[in-house]
């Protein structure tokens, strides 16, 4: 028997959006919403703001995925965007997401990104073990 579904979450954000709040809250913004290995490797890119834009509409698309958002209960630092050694990216899930991929039943976080000069987008998938 294969992995069950057991959430969907999707989440689409103007790349323009992120340069903005980047521009206007600097590193205050950063922090809130990002790890550092997700900065970093944002800022090694030609253009930052999309890789960060894409890992802003993920953390998005794994809150509607559990059905929670972001908020109390799933905050932006309990979902991690990472990368495997051939480049593909994952979600890690730290603290409370932990804990509610564990109430869920859930086994992980599949992730689909995505994004273009002006938009970057998301899909998340919480399977089953």
């Amino acid at each position: 028997m294969g992995e069950t579904i057991l959430g969907t979450g999707l989440d689409l954000v103007e790349c323009d959006r992120i340069r903005a709040s980047v521009e206007k809250f600097g590193e205050q913004f950063l922090a809130k919403v990002f790890l550092p290995a997700e900065r970093d490797y944002a800022k090694r890119q030609r253009f930052p703001h999309r890789h960060l834009a894409a890992r802003f509409a993920a953390k998005e698309a794994v809150g509607k995925a559990f059905g929670t958002g972001l908020g109390a209960r799933l905050g932006w630092r309990d979902i991690e965007v990472k990368r495997d050694v051939d480049g593909r990216p994952f979600i890690q899930l730290h603290a409370n997401g932990e804990e509610l991929l564990r109430r869920r039943g859930g086994g992980r976080v599949m992730l689909s990104l995505t994004h273009t000069e002006h938009y970057a987008a998301a899909t998340a998938l919480i399977v089953s073990p």
